[in-house]
């Protein structure tokens, strides 16, 4: 296993961890034999976003002594009063479903979540009201360690961070909702099954946000890494052909600021063949012959895959060009810590000698000594 620094929070996450949302209302022995097969194979953060408290108590009951092995994501304003997955700005609601949570695993919740923040109302309803008032009051209790939420949709994740309150965020990501504009409903695509209509190429706030998050120290962790499996399906995969679950995994993780990716494991064996990722080759794992061929592709944009390397003075392009991103957002107000990374590189945007080796292997067609130009002109 890997493990990554998940932003500002100064905590260490194992690179690939366990969404459990699919284990609910499954049989004990199940959720048992799969969170000790995460355990096992060195996972130390999963996402308890369900309500339900059976759920709840038997994740608890399956990690037993092993509860401080795992860092936990518990979620205010999840309940199911009307639903199964309800989402509730009710204060006493938020507080018996949080308090609940709390009381399960033993009176602490490492990443407190506010739950669902998709819709301007959402945000409104979170960020403008006494609800963070009631999660800034938590973690200063020591209640919770760190605030974090959960979003599908760019424009409000955006918003959220800017508050500066979050210290991370859960995010659904995948090649195919990269290509989707920021405006629908990713969640429609699981329900109805992806088409191509309606993908015009790595979207631009998408983007946005991932190299915002990372000029913040916003950590990420990743949900929806395989599309519900709808990414690996024949049938439904918007791309020539599907992806495997190495590529899915490997494309969440080379994007900017995320730390653990959260696939929704419901059996020991799906656990196992997704932490199989470790071991498999490079050329496995790599996702970008799948994703370029799309009609509407990635052109231009760098996608951090380093199929450009080795470049013949050493530059690391990938990272340069991550930094360089994060330097665009804001061209006359670099944050300091990005200037520090990039002039702690060996080898630097100035060090292109303009041979053109690193172009003729890039798949998205990126004009790589232009931005090793720019890289110089800003940092240095």
């Amino acid at each position: 296993m890997e493990y990554r620094l998940l932003g500002k929070t100064g905590k260490k996450v194992s690179a690939i961890g366990l969404g459990l949302e699919h284990l609910d209302r499954k049989p004990y022995k199940q959720i048992k034999e799969t969170i000790d097969a995460a355990l096992d194979v060195g996972v130390n953060i999963m996402d308890v976003f369900m309500p339900g408290t059976e759920i709840r108590e038997h994740i608890a009951k399956a990690l037993g002594n092993k509860r401080n092995k795992v860092m936990i994501q518990g979620h205010m304003g999840a309940s199911d009063i009307n639903q199964l997955y309800d989402i509730s700005r009710d204060m006493p609601t938020v507080r018996k479903y949080f308090e609940t949570i709390l009381r399960i695993f033993g009176g602490y919740i490492d990443f407190g979540m506010c739950f669902f923040i998709d819709s301007e109302e959402d945000y409104k309803k979170t960020f403008e009201t006494e609800f963070i008032e009631y999660a800034i009051k938590l973690k200063e209790k020591g209640d919770i360690g760190h605030i974090g939420f959960s979003s599908h949709n760019p424009e409000r994740a955006i918003q959220a961070i800017n508050t500066g309150v979050p210290e991370l965020m859960m995010f659904s990501i995948n090649p195919a909702f990269d290509m989707l504009p920021s405006g629908e409903d990713t969640l429609d695509y699981l329900d109805e099954g992806f088409g191509v209509d309606k993908f015009k190429g790595l979207d631009p706030k998408r983007a946005e946000l991932y190299t915002l998050c990372e000029s913040k120290g916003i950590g990420i962790t990743a949900m929806k890494p395989l599309g519900v499996g709808k990414l690996l399906s024949k049938e439904h995969t918007p791309f020539a052909r599907p992806l495997t679950v190495p590529q899915c995994i490997h494309y969440v993780l080379s994007r900017p600021s995320v730390a653990s990716v959260l696939p929704g494991c419901q059996t020991a064996a799906e656990m196992y063949d997704v932490a199989n990722y470790f071991n498999v080759s490079d050329s496995e794992r790599d996702f970008t012959d799948v994703i370029s061929r799309m009609q509407k592709d990635f052109k231009g944009n760098c996608v951090y895959c380093s199929h450009c390397q080795p470049c013949p003075v050493e530059i690391d392009i990938a990272t340069v060009m991550k930094y360089l991103d994060i330097a665009r957002l804001d061209k006359e107000c670099i944050p300091p810590s990005i200037k520090s990374h990039y002039n702690a590189l060996s080898s630097k945007g100035s060090d292109c000698t303009s041979c053109g080796h690193c172009e003729t292997r890039c798949p998205f067609d990126v004009k790589i000594i232009e931005n090793m130009q720019e890289a110089a002109s800003l940092f240095e």
